[in-house]
């Protein structure tokens, strides 16, 4: 519980660390507090996802409700042929010369010239009312008042008209009254009209646009289409064939249908025809890399191993997927909102520069598309992914709780589970979850589908005014007789050809005058919505009791499943646990401690295989063919952990190749671990290494591959101290030592301590050179010894240094020894590298070198061996002792008698006596080669293990002579070593860790002014700390300390 109680308050710091405060400036801060926000809602969702489902669909229903109560089935919000529909259709007069001036009816879809006037007669009616109301009409409208209450416009101008006639308010006799066309009076569209009138709208479209437009079109579907296909394709390779996938739609679905909500809301029209050509544009251009992301990166949090979760102790498996979602979102909230924003800030843009106005409405519209797409992303679909892995988990672990002390008094089944007070099978548990999420989902989509059934019913009132202003019972002629007769007496005094289209009446009706509509706020805007969609009775009912059963049923249920999958998952891993021990480990006593120790972790490895199965195409696993045919085809990456490791045993994935085949490094190290664990030829022995102590996470193993360590199971952290500072050239350094051994690094406080009293470290750098000594021979002496002549000569050293230099920038060849074996000539090739080691380099360039010698006069020379340990590489020989290879350095300090004293506890002569019997004449008894030192080894060891260098040129090195006289009464101490090779460059310099302490130094990296001087300083600063830790080593011993005070770091009780 302490663990958990721990994690819990971590998870709260950090959540609450991530909270924008009011005193955060920076940029980068304010883009943090921004990217906060989404990480709280996740959690939440994870936490409670059916409720966050039903909550979405409520939501979503009562914004669908309102769209099409109060947006899409109204009439008069669709344009000038939906307005002109509201109010039904009119009859078409046709009079001119030609039809010796006489009416004739026209059809609506008869197409005359522009010389023909086009005028439009509107009847307003006034029921009850004596006199007549006065209208006031725009000037710009061009009305024409034929009598009190019937009106000609200019058919261009009817749109505008009949816009005006539906907002406008005219006084009636009495002051608490308007007169005023209230939308609730105007008729319906049916679906089937609304779809009727779009599918008209596209096809007129269709018909105007040019052949171009078109197939830009048809490209623009079919790259939608395959958008589409291309995220099941994704979806399927992370283990989902259909769900995860049509989640993702629906939740799309979902923003676009609360995006054009708030955006009619909001007053900006978007008709149909707009969204067509549009929409598959938005799709194409911005995709579903979000939710994939999301996806994978839940689906690589559920790989990892459990001990990595934020949440351990009793509530770990109920809240393990929970915790996989909120490190998911953590790594990868700050790029997708950061994705968000300037996709919606793009749009945003072109919603206020475009100078189109049906442009402007689609980048509205398509930015708070996204605004709802990101939030959804981050509830809605987080809540199904994370319903989708309990069950797979639950399913997994058996289905429900082992019932335990509640059952321990009576013989009831272990194996059943109690569900509400009843006990239940697993299988029926199961069940009845799917049940209800079935019944819920049905239950949500068939009140979907029945409100726009419901929708289209008018109320009795308008049904009756609708039948009368469109119904065939009114005579549109006879009932307009006059004003035509005035119309057409007009055009045969001008003689100007005239078509009068005639509109049924528009009824208007008395309403009181308000402060305010309720339908007008927000609230009561869905309020109505809602109560329109509530007209049936029964089926309404039976609606909100399902979905409030279905609330609390589901909540239940998963509470209870998510107890019962983590006390399954604790018994069947104890029960895995005992049947996986060895007889050996039985019979060992001594083996008890560490087998308890491991259980907690086995546990977690075992939930880890839980939520793995989870990624799985199907339930039931994958035959090994499959497998292969996988591997084979590529998605090896679709694989599960134990899939491959079949394969692996199988033959069928060599170890070494998992890194290309995953392209995933840290999965490949820990199927690495995995197989090696269950390998039969070795199992005995390292059964025990996938869930061992050795770790492999949160390491940049790109920086290992193919540079540093092949088939990889982890890494070896080892302690790492910090000595000095120490003085050295009158620069201050920290020496970074990584080493097992107590005391060392104390040992080398204490001499920088003294050196420092002196005055610190002059180093020396005497020679800088890597060497390389092949071997090559000849038939015959005499040629042997020729192609030596000609190597020594300077003409040949020419010929050699212009080839080696051309394979190289840096690289240049300093010198080349030759010696004679018989009929083999041995050349030792010695060149400066830079800031690399530069054994690869020099390589590269002796290779090219005597490929060059052999075209010129010596073809019948045979190459021996490039490295022929005439350099030599690790290994101790004297030629490295004498001629030196590397950096060569010295390094020397003085320190006063006093000091000598008071911090090393000893004299000066007896220092100098001491390194005399020790260092030389002891080293030389033992026939030392380079040898004459205390300890010049451990430092350099320690110092190449820190910085990144090659361990094992610990060999050559450390090759040193310690040097100790009395100068004038005080100390002076030197080292020298002509042997050192580093570099800062390469190899395991390139790690992070290793990179960090060359940085410390300052000598990270190349040194582009200088090349060369980071190596070089490198070598500086190893020798100085040689030079502190022979100092304090000789004194321990000539003042006899060595023994206590190794006894009392080294043999300290270790903590366990």
């Amino acid at each position: 519980m302490a663990s958990s109680s721990g994690a819990s308050k971590k998870r709260s710091s950090q959540r609450v660390a991530k909270t924008p405060t009011s005193t955060s400036t920076s940029s980068s801060n304010w883009f943090k507090n921004i990217a906060s926000l989404p990480q709280k809602l996740p959690w939440i969702a994870s936490l409670h996802p059916v409720h966050t489902i039903v909550l979405v669909s409520l939501l979503v229903s009562s914004a669908y409700v309102s769209l099409l109560e109060n947006s899409l089935l109204d009439c008069d919000r669709h344009g000038h042929t939906r307005l002109c529909s509201s109010v039904g259709k009119g009859k078409q007069f046709y009079a001119a010369p030609g039809t010796e001036w006489k009416w004739y009816t026209l059809p609506s879809s008869a197409q005359l010239g522009p010389e023909v006037d086009h005028r439009a007669i509107v009847n307003l009616e006034f029921p009850g009312s004596t006199p007549l109301p006065v209208v006031s009409w725009p000037v710009d409208l061009d009305v024409d008042a034929l009598d009190q209450s019937t009106f000609s416009v200019p058919h261009n101008k009817l749109d505008e008209f009949l816009g005006f006639v539906r907002d406008v308010n005219i006084e009636s006799a009495d002051a608490a009254t308007t007169w005023t066309m209230k939308p609730q009076a105007q008729p319906r569209m049916s679906l089937s009209g609304l779809f009727r009138d779009e599918f008209a709208e596209l096809v007129h479209r269709f018909k105007i646009a040019s052949p171009l437009d078109v197939l830009t079109m048809a490209a623009a579907y079919i790259a939608m289409h395959l958008t589409f296909a291309s995220l099941f394709m994704s979806m399927y390779r992370m283990g989902s064939r259909f769900w995860l996938a049509t989640s993702v739609l629906i939740s799309s679905t979902f923003a676009f249908l609360f995006g054009l909500f708030t955006t009619r809301k909001l007053g900006v029209p978007v008709e149909v025809g707009v969204l067509s050509e549009g929409l598959p544009f938005l799709v194409i251009t911005i995709g579903f890399e979000n939710p994939i992301k999301l996806t994978q990166a839940v689906l690589s949090h559920a790989r990892k191993p459990a001990d990595q979760t934020p949440h351990t102790g009793k509530d770990a498996a109920s809240r393990a997927i929970p915790a996989c979602i909120e490190s998911a979102i953590q790594q990868e909230a700050p790029g997708i909102v950061k994705s968000y924003l300037v996709e919606i800030a793009v749009l945003l843009a072109g919603s206020l520069l475009s100078t189109d106005s049906a442009l402007r409405q689609f980048c509205f519209l398509a930015a708070w598309i996204l605004f709802f797409d990101c939030v959804l992303l981050f509830s809605f679909y987080t809540s199904i992914l994370c319903i989708k892995l309990e069950i797979l988990r639950l399913q997994k672990s058996g289905g429900g709780a082992q019932v335990q002390s509640a059952t321990a008094a009576n013989s009831k089944d272990l194996s059943n589970t109690t569900l509400f007070a009843e006990w239940v099978s697993p299988s029926r548990l199961r069940k009845f979850k799917l049940g209800m999420i079935a019944a819920f989902v049905l239950v949500n989509a068939l009140n979907m589908a029945v409100l726009p059934l419901r929708s289209v019913t008018a109320p009795a009132g308008v049904t009756k005014a609708h039948h009368r202003t469109q119904g065939h019972s009114v005579d549109l002629a006879s009932s307009a007789s006059g004003s035509l007769e005035t119309i057409l007496g007009q055009a045969i005094s001008t003689g100007q050809k005239t078509l009068v289209t005639v509109l049924p009446p528009i009824r208007f009706e008395l309403a009181h005058n308000v402060a305010w509509d309720a339908t007008e706020t927000p609230s009561g805007y869905g309020m109505s919505s809602l109560l329109k969609s509530l007209e049936d009775p029964v089926l309404t009912k039976f609606i909100i009791t399902a979905l409030v059963i279905s609330v609390i049923f589901n909540g239940r249920l998963f509470s209870v499943a998510r107890k019962g999958g983590q006390d399954s998952t604790t018994t069947a891993t104890r029960s895995n646990l005992a049947q996986s021990i060895s007889p050996r480990e039985k019979q060992d006593p001594s083996q008890e401690p560490a087998t308890q120790e491991a259980q907690p972790r086995a546990q977690q490895h075992e939930l880890e295989s839980a939520l793995e199965l989870a990624l799985t195409s199907t339930l039931n696993p994958r035959s090994l063919t499959d497998c292969q045919s996988l591997l084979r085809d590529g998605r090896a990456p679709e694989l599960t952990d134990s899939e491959l490791v079949a394969l692996s045993l199988n033959g069928n994935l060599p170890l070494h190749a998992l890194e290309k085949t995953l392209k995933d490094f840290t999965r490949a190290v820990k199927v690495r671990r995995a197989i090696i664990s269950r390998s039969n030829a070795t199992s005995p022995l390292t059964h025990s290494l996938a869930s061992s102590d050795l770790p492999y996470e949160q390491y940049d193993w790109s920086r290992v591959f193919g540079v540093c360590c092949e088939n990889v199971v982890g890494y070896m952290p080892v302690p790492l101290g910090m000595a000095g500072p120490l003085v050295i050239d009158k620069q201050s350094y920290f020496l970074p030592m990584a080493t097992t051994e107590g005391v060392l690094v104390a040992g080398v406080m204490r001499g920088s301590k003294a050196i420092n009293a002196g005055g610190g470290v002059t180093t020396v750098l005497t020679a800088d050179g890597m060497t390389r000594g092949p071997c090559v021979t000849f038939e015959s002496l005499e040629r042997t010894a020729e192609a030596k002549r000609w190597l020594d000569s300077i003409d040949g050293q020419n010929i050699m240094k212009i080839a080696f230099n051309s394979t190289t920038r840096y690289g240049r060849l300093e010198s080349m020894k030759t010696a004679m074996a018989g009929t083999n000539l041995y050349i030792r090739f010695k060149a400066s590298t830079g800031d690399a080691m530069g054994m690869n380099m020099i390589s590269k360039g002796v290779e090219h070198a005597l490929e060059t010698m052999r075209d010129t006069g010596f073809p019948d020379m045979q190459i021996i061996s490039l490295s022929a340990n005439y350099c030599s590489d690790k290994k101790p020989a004297a030629i490295n002792w004498i001629d030196g290879r590397g950096k060569s350095v010295v390094a020397q300090a003085t320190i006063p008698a006093e000091i000598v004293k008071s911090v090393l506890k000893t004299d000066v002569e007896s220092m100098v006596a001491l390194n005399v019997d020790k260092n030389l004449i002891g080293s030389a008894m033992a026939g030392s080669i380079g040898g004459f030192n205390a300890h010049a080894a451990n430092i350099v060891a320690a110092m190449y293990i820190a910085t990144g260098q090659d361990p094992a040129q610990v060999v050559e090195s450390a090759n040193c002579i310690t040097v100790m006289k009395n100068i004038r009464g005080s100390l002076q101490i030197s080292v020298s070593m002509p042997s050192m090779e580093v570099g800062t460059i390469g190899g395991g310099t390139t790690l992070g860790p290793q990179r960090a302490m060359l940085d410390m130094l300052g000598v990270r990296g190349p040194n582009y002014d200088n090349p060369g001087e980071n190596a070089r300083q490198l070598a500086r600063i190893i020798a100085a700390g040689v030079l502190a830790a022979e100092l304090s080593l000789c004194a321990a011993l000539a003042a006899g300390h060595l023994v206590k005070a190794h006894m009392q770091h080294n043999r300290a009780p270790a903590t366990q």
